[in-house]
């Protein structure tokens, strides 16, 4: 088995989607797959039956969006029956050939058997696919063949392509699939040995690792590459190695697909397929493939800052808030009200500017006081930019007065902007180019940078943000757990830089409001930073210091250091420190890990300040429970006007 030379042909990356993958009316899918940037579709039969329209308006609809369709699909239970099922077989097809000429599409998909009535062997069924090769030559039509990882009698690529080359038709070819081949572990690489013009069409999926009945996993839990744990890339390296060269499609069935937005759903799969293309293109240089020129996954160093929206009868409470923290307010904007509160290496800016049609104030309006943006430290601002668009990321800019610096910027995700910084003397001399520096006493609580930003969103829409992350930022995910809050469960989970952690961001998915987190998400109407975490060096010393700053620390009950001692075996002085500090401690078996929570301010959001010791690679999500519970115990009584 070896690589063919593709360098000759560059294999085109023709994107596709099956209209399955994604929620909403047939209009609304092709409209949303369009508008995502597809270049064809996948017609799962179903929409097309509950579609009142004819095969020719149909046609006429996806070619109006601007695209191809590349598949009709599925027709089942063919190869292997029996008389007179087989003679039925036949018939089927042939109507279904006169729908594809409507249609103005050339290939259907047929899925390997699991009638119980079908009879095994391989030449049986190439015998069937070659009488069938006949039948569609003379429709002008095409056959692919795809092996169900559920087959009864074929569930493996390899034994599909042997039928397909034993059937010996040019009308006959292979459907490869990524979820049937992965979720039985097949090698990949077998895929190397299958010449690239048999290969008639690429069917995507990722998925989680799950140990459960392969249909219903396939059913119900499939998402975009990437958002996954399948090995989804070493499936693509060895198709291109193929030479295959036609389109790439996804095929996702997933609940909660289901009841998502169908701009979102194909954006993200349009997203997944550039990103998953530009990787195979970097292991596989000496591959030719045609994909958006993009600079590679962005290393990011750290966060540079974060900036509040806010207004000025606000802005005094979360300056207050700051300055038990240990911040002073040590800059003030030439040009605009903005404000810029420092401590070790953390920036956080406030923003009350009201000078025309600003993000920042439209921000406040719709969500209250809010983080509404942060800038990420990176290599190369510019090429981050470059990435982040290319990937669809929209870029974000507003007008710039004299003297002003133009950051890179992008629209995130969660109503958010992210601006990108690097060491060019433009763009490292922001702080001290747009602001102007105020006197200030020393006053912090050894608080160093930032360790993480905590983002708050409807759990649903956990898999955008990952995606979104992950396609721009060299990162990786750390396991999803769950957090036990009183309401109901809110799943966490944390990207992390690669190979070093300085860039952290926890996602906390919501299922409903009555979570603390789900609370936060009503209240503030869909803002996405809940909390950020300061680090320190000293969290003993750090405590002491925000004592004498005034700061309020969020209580936490006795109980609590009661089973800590007791489960970590800690010694009776150490659990007494952590209780009169109000400090939350975990380990593992690489390090240890110190938390101390403000009190809630605004809709619910707060600080945490953290230390990490040795090699802790958590977030102290066993302490999470503790932390909602005494958050509820302060919160605000119903009826009691905002702040």
């Amino acid at each position: 088995m070896g690589y063919r030379d593709t360098r000759r042909e560059p294999v085109q990356l023709q994107t596709s989607i099956a209209t399955v993958s994604i929620s909403g009316e047939f209009p609304e899918k092709l409209a949303a797959i369009a508008k995502a940037g597809f270049t064809g579709v996948e017609i799962f039969e179903n929409d097309f039956l509950t579609y009142d329209a004819s095969p020719r308006e149909v046609a006429e609809m996806v070619k109006d969006h601007g695209l191809s369709i590349t598949l009709f699909q599925p027709f089942r239970d063919f190869e292997g029956m029996p008389e007179p099922q087989r003679k039925r077989t036949f018939e089927r097809a042939e109507r279904k050939f006169e729908i594809m000429g409507e249609l103005g599409t050339d290939l259907m998909l047929i899925c390997s058997n699991v009638s119980p009535i079908s009879l095994g062997g391989i030449d049986r069924a190439a015998d069937d696919f070659h009488e069938l090769g006949e039948l569609a030559a003379r429709h002008g039509v095409r056959v692919g063949y795809e092996a169900l990882a559920w087959g009864r009698h074929i569930n493996d690529h390899r034994d599909a392509w042997e039928i397909v080359r034993r059937a010996d038709h040019k009308n006959i070819g292979l459907i490869l699939d990524s979820f049937h081949t992965l979720s039985r572990k097949i090698d990949p690489n077998s895929i190397r040995a299958i010449p690239g013009d048999k290969i008639f069409i690429v069917q995507l999926a990722d998925a989680p690792l799950f140990d459960m009945d392969l249909l219903y996993w396939s059913r119900h839990f499939r998402n975009m590459p990437g958002e996954g744990d399948l090995p989804v890339v070493d499936f693509m390296r060895a198709v291109a190695a193929t030479g295959y060269n036609g389109p790439l499609s996804l095929e996702i069935f997933n609940d909660q697909f289901r009841g998502g937005s169908a701009k979102a759903l194909a954006e993200d799969g349009h997203r997944s397929l550039v990103n998953l293309m530009d990787r195979v293109r970097r292991l596989e240089p000496d591959i030719a493939i045609d994909v958006p020129v993009m600079p590679d996954r962005v290393t990011a160093q750290s966060v540079e800052f974060v900036e509040f929206a806010t207004s000025e009868d606000e802005k005094d409470n979360l300056a207050a808030l700051l300055s038990t923290l240990g911040f002073v307010r040590s800059a003030r904007h030439r040009n605009r009200a903005v404000e810029l509160y420092t401590q070790g290496n953390i920036r956080i800016v406030i923003n009350t500017d009201k000078s025309g049609d600003t993000f920042a104030d439209a921000s406040y309006t719709v969500h209250g006081t809010n983080a509404y943006a942060f800038g990420v430290k990176v290599d190369n601002a510019r090429e981050a930019l470059a990435r982040a668009t290319a990937l669809g990321a929209p870029a974000f800019s507003e007008e710039r007065q004299s003297g002003e610096v133009s950051v890179p910027a992008v629209q995130g995700v969660g109503n958010g902007v992210i601006y990108f910084l690097d060491e060019t003397p433009e763009l490292s001399g922001i702080w001290e180019r747009e602001f102007s520096a105020l006197p200030v006493e020393a006053s912090d609580a050894n608080l160093t940078r930032i360790d993480h930003l905590a983002q708050t969103t409807q759990y649903q829409e956990m898999l955008t943000w990952l995606l979104f992350y992950q396609s721009i930022f060299a990162v990786r995910r750390t396991p999803m757990v769950d957090v036990v809050d009183p309401g109901g469960l809110v799943r966490s989970q944390a990207i992390e830089g690669d190979p070093q952690p300085h860039f952290r961001v926890t996602m906390n998915g919501a299922d409903n409001r009555k979570t603390f987190a789900g609370k936060f998400l009503a209240e503030s109407f869909g803002t996405s930073i809940q909390h950020i975490a300061f680090a320190t060096d000293d969290i003993f010393a750090t405590a002491a210091r925000l004592n004498e700053l005034g700061f309020q620390a969020l209580p936490i009950s006795r109980n609590y250091y009661d089973d800590l001692e007791a489960r970590f075996g800690l010694e009776p002085d150490f659990a007494d420190a952590l209780r009169a500090a109000s400090i939350l401690y975990d380990r593992d078996e690489k390090g240890e890990y110190f938390q101390i929570y403000s009190r809630t301010f605004g809709e619910g959001f707060f600080f945490e300040i953290v230390e990490r010791r040795g090699d802790y690679a958590g977030y102290g999500a066993m302490n999470a429970p503790f932390r909602i519970a005494a958050q509820r115990r302060l919160a605000r009584p119903a009826g009691m006007p905002k702040r």
